[in-house]
């Protein structure tokens, strides 16, 4: 799988909530990874 670098403005409240949810690193690698996945949950929602 081929990844391309993105940015993008976040909610300082989504910030904070991203931030503790990546402190226990057996769900999660990374902000990116959480992002990712939260991503992919959405677009398998919308179909």
């Amino acid at each position: 799988m081929s990844k391309s670098p993105i940015s993008a403005t976040i909610d300082a409240d989504l910030i904070k909530w991203i931030n503790e949810k990546i402190k226990d690193r057996t769900r999660f690698r990374n902000k990116s990874h959480l992002i990712e996945i939260a991503l992919e949950k959405l677009k398998k929602e919308d179909k």
